[in-house]
This record gives structure tokens, C-alpha cells and sequence, in this order.
């Protein structure tokens, strides 16, 4: 039996994965949070798991280093989700992606002013597209964390970044005021490996489901 590999990363997807994966027996044979090894082996014969960055996910399945992978739809529509077959929405890790402001600035009518806006925000690719189709003109600051310092210190306008619960938007007098997308995370599959292996590939696509639903 040849191995298949599933690329993810730690944090929040994989908390919520391990539940799927012992659904399937597939649970990882160590604690895969806090292990220092890269590759795990689970209960399920033949199946591994590669634990990479969340951003590089795609970039491991599209290449054919791992067959499957489970990536948030937020990082499969910045990095790329081109030419890789998304065939489960895994209904785990929730959330929205969002423009938010901070109390008081008036976004709506910056928007339909055709106002400059200035943007901080990881998601630049997600970003300028979502307000080039409103015909907004931006000005984009790449950050990677701690965006909600940026409407208070006077860096942006507005951010975009992913909420959960809110919590931190509202701890630094933050609210969201328009949605992009709602996220949540997919299985990825390498598009040749399917039709190469679809024997072998298959069956786990549809385990991955069922246990998805439950």
C-alpha cells in the first residue's frame, strides 16, 4: 500500500480536525499539536500527516507533496486554489472575513463618496479585489497581526481580517461594517493524484464527508 499524506496546519484546524480524523481512524498516533515531528503518523494504515504552514497548504497539494489537505477558504482564495479539486466543505473552523472600523468613522459614506481608503490587512489579493469590484479606490498595508492597532494608532481606515466571537474588535472599540465572506475550512485534493489514484483517493473523499455531516 503506498502512503497517501494530508497536509494541514496547527491551531485552530487542526483542533478541529483530530475529531474528523477519529471519526475516519485516523487519529494521529501522538499528541500532533505539541510534537516537534513535521510528519505523524495516525491509526489509519497507509495515511499520514504533514504538518505545514497554513498559508503553504495549496502550495503542498497543488505540487503532489501531499494528495489531500485541509486548508481554511481563506487561504485557498489569497494563495490560490487553482487547479486543486475542493470536493468537502468541512463545516470546521468558522468564521467571517471582514471589514472593520473603528467607532465612529463612517464607512458607508466614505464608501459611497469614492473615498481613498486605506486598508490594513493580510488578505491582499482578497482584498483588492473585493473593493475593486465596488470601484474603490485603496491603499493596501500589509500586516500579518495585531491589525486592530491599526484605525487606533492612525496607520488605516479600516481593516480586513478574519472574527470569530468579536471579542477582540470590540476589547479595541472595533465593529465590523461590511462582510466579504463567511470562511470555513475544505478538503483539498491534488487534481492528478485523484485521476492517478482515484481508487485509493476516493474512498477517503468519501469518508471525509460523512464525517463531516455528523
Amino acid at each position: 500500500m503506498t502512503t497517501i499524506s494530508v497536509a494541514l496546519s496547527k491551531g485552530r484546524i487542526l483542533a478541529e480536525t483530530v475529531p474528523l480524523l477519529a471519526r475516519i481512524g485516523a487519529r494521529p498516533r501522538e499528541d500532533a499539536e505539541s510534537s516537534r515531528r513535521l510528519i505523524l503518523a495516525t491509526a489509519r494504515r497507509g495515511l499520514r500527516l504533514i504538518m505545514v504552514r497554513a498559508s503553504d497548504v495549496p502550495t503542498y497539494v497543488g505540487h503532489g507533496a501531499a494528495e489531500l489537505g485541509i486548508a481554511g477558504g481563506d487561504v485557498l482564495a489569497e494563495h490560490g486554489g487553482a487547479g486543486l479539486y475542493q470536493p468537502v466543505d468541512l463545516g470546521i473552523a468558522r468564521c467571517r472575513m471582514v471589514v472593520a472600523a473603528r467607532r465612529g468613522f463612517d464607512y458607508e459614506s466614505a464608501v459611497r463618496q469614492g473615498a481613498r481608503l486605506r486598508i490594513a490587512t493580510k488578505y491582499v489579493r482578497i482584498t483588492r479585489e473585493h473593493f475593486a469590484a465596488k470601484g474603490v479606490h485603496v491603499d493596501l498595508i500589509k500586516l500579518y497581526g495585531s491589525m486592530e492597532l491599526a484605525p487606533l494608532l492612525g496607520l488605516a481606515d479600516v481593516i480586513v481580517d478574519l472574527v470569530s466571537s468579536g471579542k477582540t474588535l470590540r476589547a479595541n472599540k472595533l465593529a465590523p461594517v461590511e462582510e466579504i465572506m463567511p470562511v470555513s475550512a475544505r478538503l483539498i485534493v491534488n487534481q492528478a493524484a485523484l485521476k492517478t489514484r482515484r481508487a485509493e483517493l476516493q474512498p477517503l473523499i468519501d469518508l471525509f464527508s460523512k464525517a463531516a455531516q455528523k
